[in-house]
């Protein structure tokens, strides 16, 4: 297999490791298979070449803080623990970490035709999209030690609690596909935390990662576009503190948000909001190989859905996103998005 190039692990090495700096990134690993305890079969056979690949890109950023899409849950974190092991093995060892059950596959409270195509039973019937519990999960990874006892998990927020909730509904005013549906869905397809990370002393690293719905896949009711963007919206409304005590400062919103700002179908207002919130920044990362988008999409080509957006007053040194520069390096083996990362000086 090729390396990633050899001046793109340059640019990864200049700013991994150095004192006084804290890489954070993003990275949709699209490990996610096709029924339960698949993954951790794969990554314990050996010899799969996307886990390989995988493996490589995560080892060549050597981020400190990495937040993961597309990795399946269980129940006792054997996948992501097998794959930390795969990662500490390639010289990236990451002693902490979270893995909490996602939406993503996880039945409603009664048997509901969640997606209004006239059925029951689907994967699309889930709270998320998925063919069995935990289906395409998150995880976080640290080099920092986590604060357990202060984790924030949203993933449990009805869509229909959330202030300003765009909720799908039929031509006439009735809820889409139910008010029975209203009652019990969540707003997360996948998942939202609050991580609190311990900095060098004393002080706390806030980061909020979430994986976004993508706006597509419905009808006219456009049930997924509303629901990707009042995903996006969350944040805002979290530093707003209308869904408990706003976060302090220094914070990372770090993930996949499945909206490009200028291409694409979704409610683009939502990602453009976010991105010109003045409590973040936006640093922009490029490659040069494809400027800023993250994502190559059969048919609907690049595009920009993954971002790490840090609070307004860190400062960043540095970003980039981790593009491959031939159809058999290892970025193009992994996955159809990138890894997406940022520097930040630490005070």
């Amino acid at each position: 297999m090729r390396l990633l190039a050899s001046g793109l692990l340059l640019i990864l090495a200049a700013g991994a490791g150095q004192a006084g700096t804290l890489r954070i990134a993003t990275f949709n690993t699209e490990l996610s298979r096709d029924g339960p305890g698949l993954l951790l079969r794969d990554i314990e056979r050996g010899g799969d070449p996307q886990i390989a690949a995988v493996v490589e890109v995560i080892s060549a950023a050597q981020a400190d803080v990495l937040v993961l899409q597309g990795v399946d849950w269980d129940y006792e974190g054997r996948s992501l623990a097998a794959l930390a092991g795969l990662l500490a093995e390639a010289g990236a060892a990451y002693p902490y970490s979270v893995f909490l059950q996602p939406n993503a596959g996880l039945p409603p409270p009664a048997l509901l035709d969640m997606d209004g195509d006239g059925r029951t039973g689907g994967p699309r019937d889930n709270q998320g999209y998925g063919r069995f519990r935990g289906q395409g999960g998150m995880a976080l990874l640290s080099r920092l030690p986590v604060d357990r006892n202060g984790i924030r998990d949203f993933s449990a927020l009805l869509w229909r609690d959330l202030p300003g909730a765009l909720l799908p509904k039929h031509p006439d005013g009735r809820p889409f596909p139910s008010g029975a549906v209203h009652a019990v869905q969540r707003l997360s397809s996948t998942a939202h935390w609050l991580v609190p990370l311990q900095l060098p002393g004393g002080k706390q690293l806030n980061v909020m990662t979430f994986h976004a719905a993508p706006p597509v896949f419905d009808g006219p009711e456009d049930r997924n576009g509303r629901r990707n963007r009042d995903e996006i919206r969350l944040w805002q409304l979290l530093l707003d503190g209308r869904l408990g005590p706003a976060p302090q400062a220094p914070f990372v919103v770090a993930g996949d948000a499945n909206l490009d700002p200028d291409r694409g179908e979704g409610r683009k207002d939502a990602i453009r909001s976010l991105l010109g919130d003045p409590r973040l920044q936006d640093p922009q990362p490029l490659s040069p190989q494809a400027g800023s988008a993250t994502v190559e999409w059969q048919g609907a080509g690049r595009m920009r859905v993954d971002y790490v957006l840090p609070s307004a007053r860190l400062a960043v040194t540095g970003s980039g996103v981790v593009w491959p520069d031939a159809p058999d390096a290892a970025a193009a083996l992994a996955s159809r998005h990138r890894l997406v990362w940022a520097d930040i000086a630490l005070d």
